[in-house]
């Protein structure tokens, strides 16, 4: 967590437990430069860190936000 909020642009993180060992991380960033950014060092802190523990690699979506509340 502290990685991504020294991201510029940071605005909010969340990981859920989808169950049945599906785990999901939502970040949000002010614009694209930041979301790219994070994606970045995310991807280089799973490399480095914890690719032997996971089954699968992350898979990367993004979009932009049409709702909120």
């Amino acid at each position: 967590m502290p990685l991504l909020r020294q991201v510029p642009g940071f605005v909010a993180y969340y990981w859920v437990d989808a169950g049945e060992g599906v785990m999901l991380s939502t970040s949000v960033y002010e614009d694209q430069a930041g979301a790219d950014e994070s994606v970045r060092r995310a991807a280089d802190f799973v490399r480095d860190s914890l690719a032997s523990l996971l089954p699968h690699p992350p898979q990367v979506t993004a979009g932009p936000v049409v709702a909120g509340g």
